[in-house]
C-alpha cells in the first residue's frame, strides 16, 4: 500500500481526535509567502507584513529543525503547509539517523475491541489512534524499533507487522508447528539500519495423558527471506512454555512455568535462553539454567537498549498468588540484579491479587498498568524516577471492565 497516503490519512485522524489539535488540518488551502494585514494601534492603522518561515529558511535548515522535534510535534508541523508536509515526507534519511524516541504506551480501553489511546510521555498527552490489523485487545503483541507485531489469540496463526504511526502493515505467512497450542508467546526484533526483522513464535502443548510432559517448539521468521524455520522441537519434562518472551542481542529469552507442586514457590518459573543467531540451531543451544530472583507473578520480560529487564509481582512466600510488591531486575552476567521496587504509595493502587497489572517498556522507560483501572505508572531507568502519566481520557464504566496495553517507539520511516 502507499505509505505516504497512509501517513497523511493517519495524521489527519490523529490530529482530529485530540482536542489540542482541533484547529489544525492536514490539508493546505494555499497562501502567499508574504501576507499583509491591517491592524489598529489607537487611532492609527498600521500595515504589518507576515513572512512565512519557509520563505526565509532553506529546506536543509528546516529539515534540521524538524529532526530535533518529538514525533507529535512533527505530525503537527506536517499539517501547517504543503512545503513543510513535503519536507517531512522526503526526509526519510534523517528519520533513519534520528535518535531513538521516547516510547508511547497504547492502552486498550475495551475488554474486546482493540480501541484505545496512546500516551506520549514527552508532551504528556493522550492521542486517539486507530490501530491497523488487530481486532481484539487480547491478541499477542510485541514491538521493536518502531514496528509492532500482532498475533491473534484464537488460532495463533494470524500474524501482522505494522507501524502504528503511518499505518503501514502486512500479513505474515502462518507459522509452522502444532495447531491450537495450549500456550504461545510472540517476540519481534527489528534492525534499525536495515529495517529487516525477525519474528519468533514459541508453542507449547501438553503431551496427551501426561501433564508433566510438554511439546515445546520455537519457530523463527526472517523478513529478508520471507520464510519460517522451525529451529527447536523438543519435549520439556516438568516445565511448560508460557506467554512471555523477548529478543535481546540475538538471544531469545522466555519464561517457563513449573508443572510440579504449585505450593513450592521456588520452582514456579525459570528463564530459558536460546541463541536464535546460531548458524546451526540445536537443542543444545537452549539453556534452562537461570531461576527467577524470587517467587513472582505477572512476570514480564523487557528489552531496554539490548539489556534484559524483568518486571514482576513479588509473591508472599506462604501465599504465592498474593503479591506484596512489584520489582524490577536486570540480568547481568547470568545473575539477576534488583534495580528498583515500586514505592508503597504507588503500589497501593495495584491491589493484592495475581495478574493484576501489565508492564512493558523500551529505551529507558517502563510502563506499569493496573488491569482494573486506567492509572499508568512510568519508571525512568536512567533517572530511577517514578511518576504517574497524565490522566487517561477514558474512565471505568462497569466493575468488570479491564485495561491493558503495550508500548512502542513512534517512528515515521519504519515500514513493514
Amino acid at each position: 500500500m502507499d505509505a505516504d497516503l497512509e501517513l497523511e490519512n493517519n495524521l489527519s485522524s490523529l490530529m482530529e481526535s485530540d482536542q489540542s489539535w482541533e484547529s489544525l488540518s492536514a490539508s493546505y488551502s494555499g497562501s502567499k509567502d508574504i501576507e499583509r494585514k491591517h491592524v489598529s494601534e489607537g487611532n492609527n492603522r498600521v500595515t504589518v507584513s507576515m513572512v512565512s518561515l519557509d520563505s526565509i529558511l532553506p529546506d536543509d535548515v528546516l529539515e534540521k529543525i524538524f529532526s530535533f522535534l518529538p514525533i507529535a510535534s512533527v505530525i503537527r508541523a506536517a499539517s501547517v503547509c504543503k512545503v513543510w508536509y513535503h519536507i517531512i515526507h522526503s526526509m526519510r534519511f534523517i528519520w533513519a539517523n534520528k535518535l531513538p524516541q521516547k516510547p508511547w504506551y497504547f492502552m486498550f480501553t475495551f475488554n474486546e475491541a482493540a480501541a484505545g489511546y496512546a500516551y506520549d510521555p514527552v508532551l504528556r498527552k493522550w492521542y486517539n489512534i486507530d490501530l491497523p490489523c488487530i481486532e481484539k485487545s487480547n491478541w499477542f503483541v510485541s514491538s521493536s524499533n518502531g514496528l509492532v507485531c500482532f498475533m491473534d489469540n484464537d488460532t495463533r496463526s494470524r500474524i501482522f507487522v505494522c507501524n502504528p504511526i503511518i499505518r503501514d502493515w502486512k500479513r505474515i505467512l502462518e507459522p509452522p508447528g502444532v495447531v491450537f497450542p495450549d500456550y504461545s508467546s510472540l517476540a519481534i526484533s527489528v534492525d534499525r539500519s536495515s529495517h529487516r526483522y525477525t519474528i519468533v513464535v514459541i508453542k507449547s502443548k501438553q503431551v496427551p495423558d501426561d501433564f508433566s510432559q510438554w511439546d515445546f517448539s520455537i519457530h523463527t521468521y526472517n523478513s529478508e527471506s520471507e520464510s519460517w524455520e522451525s529451529s527447536i522441537n523438543t519435549v520439556l519434562s516438568g516445565w511448560r512454555g508460557g506467554d512471555e518472551s523477548v529478543i535481546c542481542n540475538g538471544v531469545l529469552y522466555c519464561l517457563i512455568h513449573s508443572t510440579g507442586v504449585v505450593g513450592n514457590a521456588d520452582l514456579r518459573h525459570r528463564l530459558m535462553m536460546y541463541d536464535i543467531s546460531a548458524t546451526t540451531p540445536h537443542v543444545s543451544s537452549m539453556q534452562v539454567t537461570i531461576p527467577v530472583p524470587c517467587s513472582l507473578t505477572c512476570g514480564r520480560l523487557i528489552n531496554l537498549k539490548e539489556r534484559l529487564v524483568m518486571v514482576g509481582g513479588i509473591a508472599k512466600y506462604d501465599k504465592p498468588d498474593i503479591i506484596k510488591g512489584i520489582g524490577i531486575w536486570e540480568l547481568d552476567a547470568g545473575e539477576w540484579v534488583e534495580v528498583a521496587r515500586v514505592p508503597h504509595r504507588f503500589f497501593q493502587g495495584f491491589g493484592e491479587l495475581d495478574d493484576v497489572f501489565a508492564s512493558s517498556g523500551t529505551e529507558d522507560l517502563i510502563f506499569i498498568q493496573s488491569y482494573g483501572a486506567t492509572a499508568l505508572l512510568v519508571f525512568d531507568m536512567s533517572q530511577k524516577q517514578w511518576k504517574w502519566s497524565a490522566k487517561c481520557p477514558v474512565t471505568k464504566r462497569f466493575p468488570l471492565q479491564l485495561f491493558t496495553g503495550f508500548c512502542f517507539e513512534p517512528r515515521l520511516e519504519m515500514v513493514s
